[in-house]
């Protein structure tokens, strides 16, 4: 008979463990061991300190005796079992549990559960599926008694939240994470695949395999691996290459044209300027010196412009032909001069022809 949880009420999540997740037996008082049990994942006690039975037992694992680990681990367990009890019921459960077949969702049970014969948790092929049991009081199996995982359902994802304490029947399979309030007692041959957790009691095992399971990564993990990684190996990869490429055409191309431009600008400018200014200046200067002496020289030379001395033709301070020069003292003897040798040849002249004529 299979139990559907109720519809108004929301599925189940997988409890947190904490650092619990690493135990596969944890205890409040003691950890006892007779026979060769076989114990895949750490064991602990606190705040007791007792762990006995290792050997004839195995641990494949790390053993914790009061210590700061297994006292951290007791309280992520006070807050896993808190979880699981607080959860929302989808469906209640009494009696036996035998023979049915439970699909994914969170069962109450009021008082005390059994399970006589077979149990199976069906996942419908969802491998997240999860199941607690949210049980009031003990929690005992039968002898030969099994709970079995069909379609998909996992162990690390089955939780049984005990009110008080779990007995697990001889030769039994059992299935799950249990969070015991006070003892858990695996009695002879009997199997776990998942934890026993007991809060305040004790764990009493009796040549038993108990492996602690985690939750695979199968398909979730693995398509969110392989799409992240894909995703960011071609993010990278191009991103990369793209970058690099871009960069590198970019800072090449930007920087032989900036170098070129720059370059050849401030080659062309300074160049440029050097000349114009160096021409200019040249020029100008030559130019400017050449005219100003030659004018000078020349106005100088023959007396304000070649006129002889006399002032330009367009009139004292008109500015054509040069400066306004009266004549000098030596000019005045000169003319002199030649004034009286005038008159002299004037007066021979004439005495000369007084002379001619009389004979």
């Amino acid at each position: 008979m299979a139990v559907l949880p109720t519809p108004a009420h929301a599925i189940g999540v997988a409890v947190p463990l904490g650092t619990a997740a690493s135990f596969a037996v944890l205890a409040g008082q003691s950890v006892t061991n007779t026979g060769p049990s076989t114990i895949t994942g750490d064991v602990g006690v606190s705040p007791g300190t007792s762990v006995t039975g290792f050997p004839p037992g195995t641990v494949s694992g790390v053993i914790h005796a009061a210590d700061a680990v297994a006292l951290q681990a007791q309280t992520d367990l006070t807050v896993a079992y808190n979880n699981a009890a607080g959860q929302a019921s989808d469906a209640s459960v009494s009696g036996d549990l035998g023979g049915r077949t439970l699909n994914p969702g969170v069962y109450t049970a009021s008082s005390s559960i059994g399970l006589t014969g077979s149990l199976t948790l069906d996942a419908h092929g969802d491998p997240n599926a999860v199941w607690i049991f949210q049980v009031g009081s003990t929690l005992t199996t039968a002898s030969a008694s099994r709970v079995l995982l069909v379609n998909g359902a996992a162990p690390c994802n089955v939780f049984w939240k005990i009110g008080s304490s779990a007995t697990i029947g001889t030769n039994s399979t059992f299935v799950g994470n249990i969070l015991a309030l006070t003892s858990i007692s695996a009695t002879t041959g009997a199997t776990i695949d998942g934890r026993a957790l007991a809060r305040n009691g004790s764990v009493t095992l009796d040549t038993n395999t108990i492996t602690r399971e985690t939750c695979s990564t199968g398909g979730t993990t693995s398509g969110t691996t392989s799409g992240t990684t894909a995703g960011t190996t071609a993010g990278t990869s191009g991103g990369t290459t793209g970058g690099t490429t871009g960069g590198s055409t970019a800072g090449t191309t930007g920087g032989t044209t900036g170098g070129t431009t720059s370059g050849t600008t401030a080659g062309t400018t300074a160049g440029t300027t050097s000349g114009t200014t160096a021409g200019t200046t040249a020029g100008t200067t030559g130019g400017a010196t050449s005219g100003t002496t030659a004018g000078t020289t020349g106005g100088g030379a023959s007396g304000g412009g070649g006129s002889g001395g006399r002032p330009p033709v367009g009139g004292v301070g008109t500015g054509v032909g040069g400066a306004a020069q009266g004549p000098s003292a030596t000019e005045i003897t000169i003319g002199g001069i030649l004034v009286g040798l005038s008159l002299t040849v004037v007066g021979f002249l004439v005495v000369r022809r007084r002379a001619l004529t009389g004979s």
